[in-house]
């Protein structure tokens, strides 16, 4: 897979929302060996709203099983 670079343009921002943070650990590391700009990160539902309007990302990595609010609520949101 190419990485994001010059000629490709701007890399997205990416928001990772997951509960278990080993799974946000891995994507963020992931992303960023292949020059994504991670931007933040929620472990629930009603954070992933709050950081995706604070921090206004490209791309939103979200379960959709999570505690409190679900991902499918949060994504609706």
């Amino acid at each position: 897979m190419p990485q994001a670079g010059p000629s490709a343009g701007p890399a997205p921002r990416v928001l990772i929302a997951d509960d278990q943070e080993l799974v946000r650990t891995g994507f963020r590391l992931i992303l960023t060996a292949r020059g994504i700009d991670v931007v933040g990160e929620a472990a629930d539902g009603a954070e992933a709203v709050a950081a995706a309007r604070a921090l206004r990302p490209d791309v939103v990595l979200m379960d959709i099983r999570m505690p409190g609010m679900d991902g499918l609520e949060a994504a609706r949101r």
